[in-house]
């Protein structure tokens, strides 16, 4: 099986690189079309800005790409956010593919830090995603910006509210935590996502 990791202008690649090693699966860190197209599997993490990161994909016409891949594709963080129709964030226009939009924590409750950093529970859960994890689970967080609830909600968490900690549409699957530093659940989840 070829699973690829979309490189793009978005950190926290090396650390998805080992978590998949950890559960022996390897990966090809690349922004290559050809690749990218003839993976079984493609995850599209990150951490960053969303208008910079959307003007680097666009630049590498992997706006379009990401956006008509039929295989399995895994967004994480900052890519769940970039499937998105739009993102507060600088008032970006992203790929879309989800409908949900992308706000920014907006609290008046100086006890409640943002961006929100560690960990929360993950409810609510749908689709064989999350095979085996149980409601009430533990995922790693850091976002300042959450996608809304909607009709592709797959997992909810709260934090000022309720919002999407995971989504999914056809093919495509976002986690807004990182199953790469969520321990033994995150591994699973990424087990899963290859399993699919």
């Amino acid at each position: 099986m070829k699973t690829v990791i979309v490189k793009y202008n978005a950190g926290n690649i090396q650390s998805v690189v080992y978590a998949l090693e950890r559960i022996g699966a390897t990966a090809l860190v690349t922004d290559d079309a050809v690749e990218i197209k003839s993976a079984d599997k493609v995850i599209f993490p990150g951490v960053g800005e969303a208008s910079s990161a959307m003007q680097y994909l666009k630049e590498r016409g992997l706006d379009v790409l990401i956006k008509n891949l039929t295989q399995p594709v895994l967004g994480i963080c900052l890519g769940m956010q970039l499937m998105c129709a739009h993102s507060d964030e600088n008032d970006t226009v992203c790929l879309g593919i989800f409908e949900a939009q992308v706000k920014q924590f907006n609290t008046n409750d100086a006890a409640i830090k943002v961006p929100q950093i560690g960990w929360n529970t993950i409810t609510d859960l749908k689709t064989p995603l999350f095979k085996d994890i149980a409601e009430n689970s533990f995922a790693y967080f850091v976002h300042g910006y959450f996608a809304a609830l909607g009709k592709h909600t797959i997992a909810t968490t709260n934090y000022v509210e309720d919002y999407s900690s995971a989504l999914h549409k056809d093919n495509f699957y976002g986690v807004q935590f990182h199953p790469e530093k969520s321990a033994l659940i995150g591994e699973q989840i990424l087990q899963n996502f290859l399993s699919l």
